[in-house]
């Protein structure tokens, strides 16, 4: 029988090592953020409060992104000059920030202290690490793990941000870390993979609410993740040595993440965290929940907390 399992503590997780960006304020169902050289205004319905700043502070911003009927969808307007990309850098990475017509500017900036996390996993382990990377988009987290020595498979079903998360990788001095690109439905991916035989020692997850695949394929949270999940195991290493997944903008709580990760990391005991990830206002020092996540890291020759 295995060893009871203790109740999730759960954590606010910042990334405080920032220095291309701020949340400068926030309120009024909006955010005020310097990325870069760049000052924007973007909507957020969690900001229920009210601003810190003097509405005159948030009149200096640069851009705006105005939302449009459909969801995610709108464009932005700028009160000087466009400025449609510009590079950022965080911890020896650098990358494009871009603005389109989405509010996204190709960075998510919460989860800097994720890629440190991910890269220190990298670094402590005495083995070289196969790590996959699902819906990984521009590639941050893939870069980071890169740079720490890992071997890295990078999955994204668009086409559009695989390519950007190339030039990040060419950006960063990358271009010789061994990392695999594909265009690829992580679903599908993941049951050839297991197929196949193959193996991974490390898996970051980041799935979207809903979602579409290079061929249509839909993706619908609470409909696969528990079929991903369940493929997932059947690719995890005989020793797998860290797992990462984070969740935005869907009806669940840190505790159901927490409980999925220390599931496929069974039999293994070691570390398991659980919490929300959230940016920290240089205003008033409030805390913005973005998103939440459960992460497990496996105690190489230790034990830890149970149920790892």
């Amino acid at each position: 029988m295995p060893a009871p399992l203790l109740p999730p503590q759960i954590q606010l997780l910042s990334s405080p090592g920032w220095k291309d960006y701020a949340l400068l304020d926030s309120g009024g169902g909006r955010r005020l953020e310097r990325f870069g050289p760049v000052t924007c205004i973007r909507p957020d319905a969690e900001c229920i409060w009210r601003t810190a700043l003097p509405e005159q502070e948030w009149a200096r911003a640069q851009a705006r992104f105005v939302p449009g009927q459909e969801e995610n969808g709108g464009h932005w307007e700028w009160t000087g000059p466009e400025k449609t990309r510009w590079q950022m850098e965080y911890g020896g990475l650098r990358f494009w920030a871009q603005t389109g017509g989405s509010k996204h500017l190709g960075v998510f900036p919460e989860q800097a202290g994720q890629w440190d996390w991910i890269a220190a996993q990298v670094k402590r382990s005495p083995r070289p690490l196969q790590v996959l990377n699902l819906f990984g988009y521009t590639g941050l987290a893939t870069l980071a793990a890169a740079k720490a020595g890992a071997r890295v498979t990078h999955v994204d079903a668009s086409r559009k941000v695989v390519a950007w998360a190339r030039e990040n990788q060419e950006l960063s001095g990358l271009q010789a870390a061994p990392i695999r690109w594909l265009v690829d439905d992580a679903l599908k991916f993941v049951q050839r993979e297991g197929r196949r035989g193959a193996a991974y020692d490390g898996l970051i997850l980041d799935p979207p609410k809903f979602g579409r695949g290079p061929k249509g394929e839909v993706w619908e949270f609470y409909k696969l993740l528990p079929e991903l999940l369940a493929a997932c195991r059947q690719i995890l290493s005989a020793q797998p040595c860290f797992l990462l997944i984070t969740a935005y903008a869907v009806k669940a709580s840190a505790a159901t993440l927490y409980y999925a990760v220390n599931e496929l990391m069974q039999p293994r005991r070691g570390n398991i965290e659980a919490g929300e990830v959230v940016l920290k206002e240089t205003s008033a020092g409030r805390l913005l929940s973005t998103a939440i996540f459960a992460r497990g890291s496996a105690l190489e020759g230790g034990e830890g907390n149970a149920g790892m």
